[in-house]
């Protein structure tokens, strides 16, 4: 191998860690200065969720005036769901009562994470890429959509109460555990930055202890995997397309948590070892 495509591979290398990478884990990447255009503030988070807790508001309304009174989607809304389904039309595969229950579900998520942007979290100077910036909004927005994908002719049989079986109670009742654990965790980490009058005392990065901290180095990531699981447990299972969202939220918080740990490992001689980076005794 050449200098030359050793320094080519280099920046390669380069290009990737810097689009995979966001917050503490990006701090200690030496990049080129020309790649920093590109950042945008990592507390720029708080748009994904304020996005996501409007277009999930107006999806919801939409279904449940498709449900009650039985008026049709707006053609726009009509036009995307054909596009992402591919078809005019297709059986509904959920009960109408788990397309209500998911879209809730997502805007109280949604709403808690925004609150916790705006009001818990404390933010350093981390960044994120503009293309990971783009992703997330276009994400949030998709997710919706692959709501009302899963049940596209909004059709059900009997009343929403009728439709309630174990599965959409194990569920809700999974959402609130991991919603409790990643809110507790995003407390504890926020805490690492205040006194204890709240006010902000340093922005540098410290170990953090407490609660699932003790079990696993990221519990907010391995909670965000729960959450995506209890929505397809609320589905009842049937969604397959959802179950691929799942997959990409175990891959993608499994990497932005094993970044973390490695970064916890290597920063602080006396971290705990027995911790493990994403899930709890597993990894």
């Amino acid at each position: 191998i050449t200098a030359a495509q050793k320094y080519e591979t280099c920046r390669i290398s380069v290009l990737f860690q810097d689009l995979i990478r966001y917050g503490k884990t990006k701090q200690t990447l030496r990049r080129d200065d020309w790649l920093r255009v590109f950042d945008v503030p990592k507390r720029w988070f708080w748009h994904f969720y304020a996005i996501s807790v409007g277009w999930n508001g107006l999806l919801l309304l939409l279904y449940l005036n498709l449900t009650f009174r039985h008026q049709s989607y707006p053609p726009w809304l009509t036009g995307s769901l054909d596009i992402l389904t591919g078809l005019p039309s297709t059986d509904s595969q959920v009960p109408q009562l788990s397309t209500v229950l998911v879209l809730l579900l997502l805007c109280v998520h949604s709403l808690r994470r925004l609150l916790e942007c705006l009001f818990v979290s404390v933010f350093s100077d981390g960044a994120l890429h503009l293309v990971q910036y783009v992703f997330g909004l276009g994400y949030y927005i998709t997710m919706g959509l692959t709501v009302l994908c899963s049940d596209r002719l909004g059709k059900g049989t009997g009343t929403l109460l009728s439709q309630l079986d174990w599965i959409h109670v194990a569920g809700i009742a999974l959402f609130i555990m991991a919603s409790l654990m990643q809110h507790q965790s995003m407390v504890l980490l926020a805490r690492l930055r205040t006194g204890k009058s709240g006010t902000v005392e340093t922005l540098a990065h410290r170990v953090p202890m407490g609660g699932w901290f003790e079990l696993v180095s990221c519990p907010h990531y391995f909670a965000e995997l729960l959450i995506y699981v209890s929505l397809s447990l609320v589905f009842g299972g049937l969604s397959l397309t959802w179950w691929l969202v799942v997959l990409y939220v175990l891959f993608n918080q499994a990497l932005a948590a094993q970044l973390c740990h490695e970064l916890y490992i290597s920063k602080y001689e006396s971290y705990p070892r027995h911790r493990k980076a994403f899930i709890p005794f597993i990894m």
